[in-house]
């Protein structure tokens, strides 16, 4: 590896023998030193879905949206991330998101959409990421449940349209670190 130093009558120049550099090129890096042994990814699942779906009632339901993931070992850890968005069609009505692994709740993600004025087809959305610690090995499904709250008017998810007929994109992405 050449080095050259410019500064006038301190100038320097040379070069350092490969082998006084450990790993001489990026591609001769094959693994991580030994002290890092945390934070790795070691896979990624991604959950889509296009279906609207619609609620009356303030008890939670799906909403269509989710994901299955495997974890490789009961101390890893598994980063979720949401993105939803839902239409309401009524004044004074707005909805509850939440996260669920398998049956247990994880996490509200928020009120949405608590609007007061006049006009309808209001949209939101929402974005969430939550860490979850399952100590499992076993499959889990991770999803998003609904409701609209004071069950007045209809609650759209997966709606994104001023007219609430065309279709959105819930989206929800696992990875599992490795700790």
């Amino acid at each position: 590896m050449a080095i050259t130093r410019l500064g006038g009558a301190n100038a320097i120049s040379g070069t350092i023998p490969q082998g006084n550099i450990a790993n001489a090129s990026l591609g001769a890096v094959t693994a991580l030193p030994a002290a890092i042994s945390t934070g790795k990814v070691l896979q990624v699942v991604n959950g889509l879905t296009y279906t609207k779906v619609q609620s009356t009632s303030a008890t939670y339901a799906d909403t269509g949206l989710s994901a299955s993931i495997t974890p490789s070992s009961t101390s890893n850890k598994i980063l979720v991330i949401i993105s939803q968005n839902m239409v309401k069609s009524a004044d004074n009505t707005y909805g509850g998101l939440k996260l669920l692994r398998n049956s247990t709740e994880l996490g509200f993600i928020g009120d949405l959409i608590c609007y007061t004025g006049t006009s309808n087809y209001s949209t939101d959305s929402a974005s969430a990421s939550f860490f979850d610690n399952p100590s499992s090995t076993s499959s889990l499904t991770y999803k998003t449940q609904f409701a609209n709250v004071p069950a007045t008017g209809t609650i759209d998810v997966q709606a994104d349209s001023s007219s609430s007929t065309e279709r959105g994109r819930g989206s929800i992405t696992l990875m599992e670190i490795e700790i």
